[in-house]
């Protein structure tokens, strides 16, 4: 039966519980609110020492918190109870709801575990709910407030100041205290983790910033082109920034450039190398049109870039200007493939070209280049696709042949790949008489003239000495005489040098290119036609004088 002045203690605890409850919301830390928790026990629910203990990330508690005893506060605080201590304390003695009661006479199988704890000292209990020194009671927080939720901590109270082991009531807020403790923790947690989470957000955006500002004057101030263009969709390729030396190297606006993509501006025998470097994220060299209409050469090197969230890709472009290093490759090739003195094409190079027009297998009866070519387009080839004709079996190789007949002036109307073997006569005695600065004067001039003489895609070569050969494709018998006739007439008439004017002669032999042939053999066949050539119109001299 309840007495008259329990109502009235009741509602003081009552308040004495709102009020410590509230002060844990006012706390602005994980240590402050550890802190309150242990002296609201102390200062609203009437006991004289309070400890709370926290569990840790690896599960063992550790003494966060101590309130009423300085001495005891210095001594245990921040020293750490295993896990498997604290369970054997929380499933033994009795429930006291969600709190745990281990009595003295009970509690004395805890004192050599490695739980922190200190020693009271008093009389023995005189009456049967008087508080004992070595009497233990536990509140344990959980994350829900409930006893299945994850544990969170553990409030340890001791020496009651009424002396009593505590009532029903005195349970009750000890346990909605250990309630409210919970939730404080869990929120000062949260709050500890949010202002961790805000630093380290703005940490790696200030961090982002100085990337982005480090990119941009990297990108605007590379000392060589730098392009940034979209990926894949309906504008892939379309250049979406580039920096000043990109301008200035194509002489166009950056305004104008966001016009284009790097497809319109490369040379269209680039455009295939183009495409694989894009969809490769790899590099190559090309040629790129400038403002004025020219072509400059460029190393260019993609990277594919992506943002974190697998978010639009895009295209970061390199631009080298190698303008200069492609010139002084192609002079080192047009060198090594031409001839220095005249500028023709060299020995090699001219076996080269001619190598490239024959195959090993002779073919009777195949009817001239030009002819064949015809057929195929009347039939529908397809040169474009060659290569994938070859794979089913089809050659698109057409064969060179040689024009039939005899060795005279018969033409049979059929076209092939003529040779025609030059040698100067009487250059010996002008290089002996005037030496070989005039030698190579007239050299020059030779080379000259059988160049203007011949055809746009005909090729003028020079083999050594005073020897050039012509190749002149397409051209029947008649066509290939007439030839040699107005190349030996270019020849004749006088060359001046130094103001002197010195005249050479022409042999011409006329050899056919065709299948079945090498390069060497054709040569030596015309070689051959033009002695034969040289010996008739000396003999013809003889019997004219």
């Amino acid at each position: 039966m309840e007495t008259e002045s329990e109502p009235y203690v009741r509602l003081a605890t009552l308040r004495q519980l709102h009020q410590v409850v509230a002060e844990l919301n006012t706390a602005r830390s994980l240590a402050d609110t550890l802190q309150t928790v242990a002296d609201g026990v102390v200062n609203g629910l009437g006991y004289e020492l309070a400890c709370v203990n926290l569990v840790r990330p690896d599960g063992d508690l550790v003494v966060a918190a101590f309130a009423g005893n300085s001495s005891a506060e210095a001594l245990i605080t921040g020293r750490v109870g295993s896990r498997d201590a604290w369970e054997r304390r929380l499933a033994m003695g009795e429930a006291w709801g969600a709190l745990r009661f281990i009595s003295y006479t009970e509690g004395w199988v805890l004192d050599d575990d490695d739980v922190p704890q200190w020693y009271t000292e008093g009389p023995e209990p005189r009456f049967e709910d008087e508080w004992h020194p070595s009497d233990r009671l536990f509140a344990p927080m959980y994350a829900t407030g409930a006893a299945g939720g994850e544990l969170l901590g553990v409030i340890s109270v001791d020496r009651p100041r009424n002396g009593r082991r505590p009532g029903a009531w005195g349970r009750e807020a000890l346990q909605m205290y250990a309630f409210q403790a919970a939730i404080a923790i869990s929120n000062a947690r949260l709050r500890a983790n949010m202002q961790r989470a805000l630093v380290r957000l703005e940490r790696e955006q200030q961090a982002l910033r100085a990337s982005e500002e480090s990119f941009r004057q990297a990108f605007e101030y590379a000392p060589s082109g730098m392009a940034i263009a979209e990926m894949g969709g309906d504008q892939h390729g379309r250049i979406l920034r580039t920096n000043d030396a990109l301008c200035r190297l194509l002489g166009r606006p950056a305004s104008a450039m966001r016009r284009y993509s790097f497809s319109d501006l490369v040379h269209p025998e680039d455009i295939g190398t183009l495409l694989r470097t894009s969809a490769e994220g790899g590099r190559a060299e090309l040629r790129l049109a400038r403002r004025d209409g020219t072509y400059v050469w460029v190393s260019l090197r993609n990277s594919v870039v992506a943002d974190a969230a697998d978010g639009p890709r895009f295209l970061l472009t390199h631009v080298e200007d190698i303008e200069e290093r492609k010139r002084r490759e192609l002079q080192l090739a047009h060198r090594a493939s031409h001839d220095s003195l005249t500028g023709l094409p060299n020995s090699a190079e001219l076996r080269a070209r001619l190598s490239s027009r024959l195959c090993r297998r002779p073919h009777a009866g195949q009817p001239s280049a030009v002819d064949s070519l015809d057929a195929a387009y009347e039939h529908g080839f397809d040169f474009g696709h060659a290569s994938h004709q070859r794979d089913e079996g089809f050659d698109p190789h057409v064969h060179t042949v040689a024009p039939q007949g005899g060795d005279g002036d018969v033409d049979d109307g059929a076209k092939g790949l003529a040779v025609l073997f030059c040698d100067l006569d009487g250059f010996k005695s002008i290089n002996d008489r005037f030496g070989h600065h005039t030698g190579d004067a007239v050299l020059i001039e030779v080379a000259r003239r059988l160049t203007s003489g011949v055809r746009d895609g005909d090729t003028v070569a020079r083999l050594g000495g005073d020897e050039f050969v012509v190749l002149a494709d397409g051209l029947g018998r008649a066509d290939a005489q007439d030839l040699a006739v107005r190349l030996r007439n270019a020849i004749i008439p006088p060359i001046r040098v130094d103001g002197r004017a010195v005249r050479v002669g022409a042999s011409f032999g006329i050899g056919w290119a065709h299948c079945g042939m090498s390069a060497d053999e054709v040569l030596h066949s015309a070689d051959q036609r033009m002695y034969v050539e040289k010996r008739s119109r000396a003999k013809q001299h003889r019997r004219a004088g």
